[in-house]
């Protein structure tokens, strides 16, 4: 750390060499690119962690709608991103141990919360650091999944043939 408090700076002016972004990236949306974008301002090269359909499903109870080869070229494409890597265990020490960042991204929901304060220990230890980002308030994947749900239950409207009518 610089005595400024945050990281010392190297010529290019980007406080760390390898960052991390991980995320179900899920209906990919405006939130999602707002991280990647910030977190590769702050490093020379940013690894988006993809969680697997099975760790989304053991943290979020419910498995994304959009399938991890999909999600993954998704967040690959982008242009912000170096590399995507599937995220297979729930242990982000454990990820840290095959990636080696030097910052792991969060969005600001997790400030401040257990999860938040677990993540901080555990990668002070490596002497990686915790940066987040504001959270996208306005849009998230848990909303646009709400809104296609209350979709898929809105009766038809009259005259209109449902799926199970066709």
């Amino acid at each position: 750390m610089s005595d400024l408090g945050g990281p010392a700076r190297r010529n290019n002016a980007r406080p760390y060499r390898v960052g991390y972004a991980p995320g179900a990236y899920d209906l990919f949306h405006i939130g999602h690119l707002n991280i990647l974008r910030h977190a590769r301002s702050q490093c020379d090269y940013l690894v988006a962690g993809v969680v697997s359909d099975e760790m989304a499903e053991l943290a979020k109870g419910r498995r994304p709608m959009i399938p991890l080869v999909e999600r993954l070229e998704i967040v690959r494409s982008v242009k912000y991103v170096d590399a995507a890597f599937v995220e297979t265990v729930p242990d982000k020490v454990e990820t840290w141990k095959q990636v080696r960042f030097d910052v792991i991204f969060k969005g600001d929901d997790w400030r401040g919360t257990p999860k938040g304060h677990r993540l901080e220990q555990d990668f002070a230890a490596h002497g990686v650091d915790v940066v987040y980002f504001p959270y996208t308030v306005h849009t998230s994947s848990t909303q646009l999944r709400r809104a296609l749900d209350a979709l898929a239950e809105a009766p038809a409207p009259p005259g209109q043939l449902t799926a199970e009518r066709r």
